[in-house]
């Protein structure tokens, strides 16, 4: 029986291989287990992606426009830079544990190769996180705010490394004090 493409069948797909690899992995997911778990045709599946890795692209796309929402989301939050940096801490701190980890970085570790398109992605992503989160630093009193953003950022890969492994009862919980202490070491008169 044909099936009729629908207008958001490229979300879907991209919502069903994302909750796949979320779960499994990337490279432990095959685009026939994505085409059974939304109950698409394979047609469907590669007139929307033509290649498993146009997918990855896509689903890594994803996950940094989700990034780039938690930061304003941040920026909402707060008044101040130094809560904004909390804020950022405290999202991150909500989602990682009982995940697999961030799927960027997930997905950085499953393609070592420096010319796969994914590989790429992912590098382009944490240098921009640590430019973003260097430049939300240079907005506070901090001596050293590129260090200041180094140090948060440090926090936010222990969040994602420790809440997958241990959950919110792990060292997640305690992410957020930390990071008001390092705030508030950064940008003493002491320090400065």
């Amino acid at each position: 029986m044909a099936r009729n493409p629908t207008s958001d069948a490229h979300d879907r797909i991209l919502d069903a291989a994302a909750d796949l690899f979320d779960r499994y992995g990337v490279h432990a997911v095959g685009m026939q287990q994505i085409i059974d778990e939304l109950g698409c045709g394979k047609q469907l599946l590669y007139r929307e992606f033509a290649s498993k890795d146009k997918l990855v692209v896509a689903y890594l796309q994803r996950s940094t426009r989700d990034w780039d929402r938690t930061l304003e989301d941040a920026a909402k939050a707060a008044d101040t830079p130094e809560e904004q940096l909390v804020e950022v801490v405290r999202a991150v701190q909500m989602m990682a544990p009982g995940t697999r980890g961030c799927s960027l970085r997930n997905t950085h570790a499953e393609f070592p190769q420096p010319d796969h398109p994914a590989h790429r992605i992912s590098v382009d992503h944490f240098r921009t996180v640590r430019e973003q989160l260097r430049e939300l630093a240079r907005r506070t009193p901090a001596a050293n705010p590129d260090r200041l953003g180094d140090r948060i950022m440090l926090i936010i890969d222990g969040l994602y490394a420790s809440g997958s492994i241990l959950g919110a009862a792990g060292a997640a919980a305690e992410a957020v004090d930390f990071a008001r202490d390092v705030i508030r070491f950064e940008t003493s008169p002491a320090v400065r």
